[in-house]
């Protein structure tokens, strides 16, 4: 009787995650098919977009609409591709994530291993400033760029994301450092090692599943921003995400779908890679920062 319940309840349980599985199986096919739509159409002609429609397999196969959307893609009242405004996203990208990343950790080290008087407020108002909405700094931003002379230059977007990154990097470094020996650098203390010393010979090497952690969130940040690069660049400095939408906005008379997902192919490219290499050290180390402190 035993081993009959105990067979049923095998089946029972084998059924179930079969039954999941293809639940499961069919809202991942669900939420891929739009990258599917894109893929698609991206290498299908024109006239077969608009006149078979948009779900069937490409009877021509055409690279034709990456290569028109990389380099001669119409974007505003100039001829050009998407290429040099992929490389000031990279520019961009770049600095302001390794330099809100290194401040974020030093931010997170001193406010961890380095107790003073009103760190704790400090820290709460570096927090508060992870929920401040985009559209509240525009104005004061946009001020503090055209004092320093930034305004309209790639150099400003970079100052811009690394201020608004510091907040998230100090809160993801306190979190993980934390939990680390402090007696670890008291120690290294006494052993006659410096500030910067303890930081990267002893913190920094440790730092690896956050720091892929803060990158990720940040590189994901900077690159599909928006909002920032319509307001705080201009012209031959904006980023890619901006010259994406000119290159959708700019299209008169017939529409070219085919260019237009081709280029937000181009422009997830690197995010999407950024992920499929990363993407489980970012839950790790996620989940690392967040159980501490």
């Amino acid at each position: 009787m035993a081993v009959a319940s105990s067979d049923t309840a095998i089946r029972t349980g084998r059924v179930t995650r079969t039954f999941l599985y293809l639940v499961l199986l069919l809202f991942a096919l669900f939420y891929m098919l739009p990258l599917y739509v894109m893929l698609v159409n991206s290498v299908k002609p024109l006239s077969e977009i608009t006149g078979g429609g948009m779900m069937s397999l490409p009877q021509t196969w055409t690279v034709e609409p990456w290569t028109k959307a990389w380099n001669t893609a119409q974007i505003g009242v100039e001829s050009t591709g998407l290429a040099p405004y992929f490389w000031n996203s990279i520019k961009m990208v770049v600095p302001a994530v390794a330099i809100s990343t290194i401040l974020g950790a030093l931010n997170g080290y001193v406010l961890t291993k380095w107790r003073f008087k009103y760190d704790t407020i400090l820290f709460g108002l570096m927090l508060f400033a992870c929920f401040i909405p985009f559209q509240m700094v525009l104005i004061p931003m946009a001020t503090v760029l055209g004092k320093l002379g930034l305004a309209g230059t790639t150099t400003g977007l970079v100052l811009v994301h690394v201020v608004y990154g510091i907040g998230f990097s100090t809160l993801y470094f306190r979190n993980y450092y934390a939990a680390f020996p402090t007696e670890l650098v008291r120690a290294a203390q006494i052993d006659g090692a410096g500030f910067f010393q303890i930081f990267w010979r002893i913190l920094l090497p440790s730092s690896g599943p956050i720091t892929v952690v803060c990158v990720i969130w940040q590189f994901t940040n900077i690159w599909n921003d928006f909002l920032f690069g319509a307001s705080f660049a201009a012209g031959n400095a904006q980023p890619m995400t901006v010259a994406l939408n000119n290159l959708v906005q700019s299209s008169t008379g017939v529409k070219e779908y085919n260019v237009h997902f081709a280029g937000a192919i181009l422009a997830a490219l690197p995010t999407l890679l950024v992920y499929i290499v990363a993407g489980r050290y970012f839950v790790r180390g996620l989940m690392a920062g967040s159980v501490k402190g």
